[in-house]
């Protein structure tokens, strides 16, 4: 295993470390929880460019990296119904979003390689993690923004997965008008 995936997988060790301090929290734990989050998803951005930096880009990796990323987003976010915070169903259009692109993109690998994840896969990420970021702040007036945050999130992720679906002409098969 390279470096990129290393740190793709040591990632995937920070959700016991948030469920944990999530589970009863205080503000201290939450504090600590924010940290540990934002270090993680700190790591995306950081496995991605040392792939292609050390040009390292492994089909692997490109299974992983979208693999631990939906592991931790969808562990705050499962605790955050927990709370109230969020409604289930909100949750659970992102869960049906990543499971099916991840099936899909399992499905597509049989068949050549595994598709790396595009704009709009990427924004959705980014906007998940600034939703869960003002989320899990223990400061009562950002919940509010984090819950805008959150439908904002939902939103992209809706977009990204009909993208990722939806079929696409090929060249030869388009008409000129």
């Amino acid at each position: 295993m390279n470096l990129p995936n290393t740190i793709s997988f040591s990632r995937l060790l920070a959700v016991p470390f948030l469920l944990y301090g999530l589970h009863d929290p205080t503000p201290t734990s939450q504090w600590i929880c924010l940290g540990i989050f934002l270090v993680a998803a700190g790591t995306d951005w950081l496995d991605g460019y040392l792939a292609r930096k050390l040009n390292q880009v492994t089909e692997l990796g490109k299974f992983l990296d979208p693999l631990v990323d939906k592991l931790l987003v969808l562990a705050p976010l499962l605790v955050f119904i927990e709370w109230n915070d969020l409604p289930a169903w909100g949750v659970f259009v992102i869960l049906a979003r990543e499971l099916t692109i991840a099936g899909w993109r399992v499905n597509s690998s049989l068949s050549g390689p595994i598709a790396g994840a595009n704009f709009w896969g990427k924004l959705k990420t980014v906007s998940q993690i600034v939703a869960i970021t003002l989320l899990m702040i223990p400061i009562d007036s950002w919940n509010s923004i984090g819950a805008i945050a959150f439908w904002v999130s939902v939103g992209l992720t809706l977009i990204s997965g009909l993208i990722y679906l939806w079929p696409q002409k090929s060249p030869s098969t388009s008409s000129v008008n």
